[in-house]
């Protein structure tokens, strides 16, 4: 059986290459607009349905997404203009239950994706190679992390969530 929690796989770290690097810019930067087309005409009750059971609703999925692509922005530019920063982690799950995700529509949150995206994309595409091997320091994985994987991640996270939700519609036949 299918994993619900993990519709394209679990993150695998790639090596640097131009090639994967222009892949992963293309998902940073067209992730608002997949987002977007993924929920298109979905009605209050199905913006409220899990995309699994025990999972999020696809309401707070969308605005999760806009919570941690913040949160990935701030860490990429603190990562460029600080030596090896200590990163602020946040309780997501915490996060989806907030009154702003409960209660402002979704197009709250894709309208902040749209315009993080655009800025995210243009400190992407002036970082050079030796930007991605900067880090930042994740106090609750303990570990550094470099801007190449964390780049990788969110490029990840952000097809992750449209595959709930696309995969949510297929199985609901929506």
């Amino acid at each position: 059986m299918e994993d619900l929690r993990y519709p394209i796989g679990k993150y695998i770290v790639q090596p640097f290459s131009e090639k994967q690097l222009q892949e992963w810019l293309n998902d940073i930067n067209f992730l608002p607009q997949h987002l977007e087309n993924a929920i298109l005409n979905l009605d209050a009750a199905q913006l409220d349905t899990p995309y699994r059971e025990g999972g999020w609703t696809v309401k707070q999925l969308v605005h999760h997404v806009a919570d941690s692509h913040m949160n990935a922005y701030t860490r990429f530019k603190v990562g460029l203009t600080e030596n090896k920063p200590t990163i602020k982690p946040y309780d997501e799950a915490a996060w989806a239950e907030m009154a702003d995700t409960k209660t402002l529509p979704i197009n709250i949150s894709l309208t902040l994706l749209h315009a993080l995206h655009t800025r995210w994309n243009v400190v992407l595409q002036n970082m050079n190679p030796e930007d991605m091997d900067r880090t930042i320091f994740h106090p609750e994985h303990k570990k550094e992390m470099t801007l190449w994987y964390l780049l990788g991640m969110y490029a990840w996270h952000g097809k992750h969530h449209v595959a709930h939700v696309t995969a949510l519609r297929e199985r609901m036949e929506w």
